[in-house]
């Protein structure tokens, strides 16, 4: 599946949770219930998934995580936060960059529509690679 249909259903399966639950919850429970939704569209998802960081030749396993990564290649960034931030975009970008993936989703639950909440991000480094 093309990365721009792997999206739109990620953000389909986003909205369809937030149309259920509305905002105000913890991001845990958003990150949970899109598991669940994605995983029901006959997608992989992992939930937490662990990101080293490699210096040199170290791993280090820092206790970074990403919330969501679909099909192992979007990363996807759940918040709840009343607005998203320089340092949100960033965090996505270090995952996407670390990880060598092309595209990532910021998704902000704490919105009245979840539209305006939904952050498209691609790796500069990857972008214009297929």
């Amino acid at each position: 599946m093309e990365d721009s249909k792997l999206s739109y259903q990620i953000i389909r399966g986003a909205i369809e949770v937030h149309r259920a639950l509305g905002p105000g919850l913890l991001e845990s429970a958003y990150q949970e219930c899109l598991q669940y939704e994605l995983s029901e569209y006959g997608l992989y998802v992992e939930r937490e998934k662990p990101m080293p960081i490699v210096y040199k030749e170290v791993r280090l396993n820092h206790g970074y995580r990403m919330d969501l990564l679909v099909e192992g290649r979007i990363v996807v960034e759940t918040k709840t936060v009343e607005a998203l931030t320089d340092v949100h975009f960033a965090q996505l970008l270090t995952y996407l960059k670390l990880g060598q993936f092309r595209l990532g989703l910021l998704i902000n639950f704490h919105v009245t529509l979840l539209k305006e909440g939904i952050s498209r991000v691609l790796n500069p480094e990857l972008k214009n690679s297929a």
